[in-house]
């Protein structure tokens, strides 16, 4: 496919460096999961050479900085599936200072305030909750075009938890793997959403969802009083390991937590994103993501027992959210 990308652990001067070795004018900076690949593949077939970069939650603001002291003119830095994060202001008037062009279009809820000290200093902003970042992305850049819509209809099954649609629950089980975003993403681009070595990968993930779903509820606590909060150590599967937590354990919030403190957030009331706001980061009101500040003796004892100082801090926020 066109185009160039960047993904992993990179150093802020491996970014500007590969950057600066550009070939086209369009730098897609988008989120990691499967509405992030459709969002990129709509990009793709809207212009055709893209550089994209790849990024987490937690990363986004580092790479942000670092794509805005690279030197454009009027290329385009269109941000997708990202939401705002604090200080953001300061690197889109670097960026603005340095030749970008910058759109940014997201579906998680921003608030007013938030969307009143950006838009001034971006050429497109849309926040629009109703529909997927894909959704968006293939309104604006590709209205009228059938395969960006069934592109859309099928992330946007999978994103907003639609569950229609069983492609759109293969791709996104797919995705939670390393190594097959950008091959998705290809096959995105061109109007596939299967083929054999997706449906041989997915038959092994089933297998392996399974048995670390069953390990992460062997593993699970819940606490709470004003919720039920289960807390389960992640072993692969996110979504699909919260479902599980929240049907065994009756559960209002799910929080499954990595090794490294980062963990993902799922609500029954519409406060996840409210919660990962305290912890760094955010996301829907009902399915969210931060990080938990593990030092080395946190993450010690969060890999020998399973648990941790930080889970009664969430607990305290969650419960105090509304009061």
């Amino acid at each position: 496919m066109a185009g160039q990308e960047i993904s992993g652990k990179y150093t802020g001067a491996e970014l500007k460096e590969a950057l600066g070795g550009r070939k086209g004018k369009v730098v897609h900076l988008t989120h990691n999961d499967l509405d992030a690949a459709g969002c990129d593949a709509i990009h793709r077939l809207k212009h055709g050479e893209v550089f994209t970069v790849w990024a987490s939650v937690g990363n986004f603001s580092y790479v942000l900085a670092a794509v805005s002291e690279v030197k454009a003119a009027g290329d385009l830095l269109s941000i997708t599936d990202l939401g705002y994060q604090a200080g953001a202001e300061r690197w889109l008037k670097r960026a603005r200072d340095s030749g970008w062009k910058v759109e940014w279009r997201d579906h998680h809820r921003w608030e007013e305030r938030e969307q009143n000290v950006v838009r001034p200093l971006v050429s497109l902003l849309t926040v629009d909750t109703a529909t997927c970042a894909t959704g968006i992305v293939a309104r604006d850049l590709a209205a009228g075009d059938e395969k960006a819509a069934e592109i859309a209809r099928v992330v946007c099954d999978y994103d907003l938890w639609q569950n229609k649609d069983p492609r759109a629950t293969v791709l996104g089980r797919i995705l939670s793997k390393p190594g097959f975003r950008e091959y998705v993403r290809d096959r995105l681009v061109e109007g596939r959403f299967t083929d054999q070595r997706i449906e041989e990968e997915y038959r092994r993930i089933l297998t392996e969802m399974e048995r670390n779903i069953r390990k992460s509820i062997r593993h699970a606590r819940v606490l709470g009083t004003r919720y039920r909060i289960a807390f389960a150590p992640l072993y692969g599967y996110t979504n699909d390991t919260a479902y599980r937590v929240r049907e065994t354990f009756r559960s209002d919030i799910e929080v499954i937590v990595s090794s490294n403190g980062r963990f993902s957030i799922r609500s029954v009331p519409a406060i996840s994103h409210l919660i990962a706001r305290k912890f760094g980061g955010g996301g829907h009101p009902h399915a969210s993501g931060g990080t938990f500040p593990f030092t080395f003796v946190d993450r010690l004892a969060f890999l020998l027992v399973r648990r941790n100082r930080h889970f009664e801090d969430l607990v305290a926020v969650a419960e105090s959210i509304g009061e």
